[in-house]
């Protein structure tokens, strides 16, 4: 099956970069799209995001984050990594600033999983709620694909 065919009920929702200084990035972005700098947010206290990073309990991992809403429903996200493991600081790390993530919209994350897994060899890096609980995220690594990650998205309030 296709990425396309796995994903057909998924909508679309980001493009995840990761960054050094997420002040003076939003800076610049917002000087492209000639709009006000979204506010920088906390990544999320463990408690709440559960964060595991390959299977094991992060509680050190965390992040700024940055929303510049696109258009309805699609967002550039800004991540800039504190200095514990996660992918974002793997990814920054590796291979600098840049694309980390696109990110689609599920309704049940699980069986898109799976499929991911078993059709394209794709490993889930990292999984954690949203910082106020309200849903979760899921990384999962398909670089040989698409030379990215492919996060999934799924609100709890349906």
């Amino acid at each position: 099956m296709s990425l396309k065919a796995i994903l057909q009920s998924a909508k679309f929702a980001q493009v995840g970069f990761v960054v050094h200084d997420i002040e003076e990035t939003k800076k610049q972005y917002s000087l492209l799209f000639d709009c006000v700098a979204p506010e920088t947010q906390p990544g999320g206290e463990y408690e709440i995001t559960q964060t595991t990073v390959f299977g094991n309990p992060a509680p050190e991992a965390g992040c700024k984050l940055a929303f510049f809403d696109m258009t309805p429903g699609v967002q550039l996200e800004l991540i800039e990594p504190n200095k514990a493991p996660s992918v974002w600081r793997d990814h920054l790390d590796k291979y600098g600033e840049g694309i980390h993530h696109i990110a689609f919209n599920v309704d049940d994350a699980d069986p898109v999983i799976e499929q991911l897994k078993a059709e394209f060899g794709a490993v889930v890096e990292q999984v954690g709620n949203y910082g106020d609980g309200s849903g979760r995220y899921i990384y999962l690594s398909l670089h040989d694909k698409l030379k990215c990650r492919i996060e999934l998205l799924e609100s709890y309030n349906k």
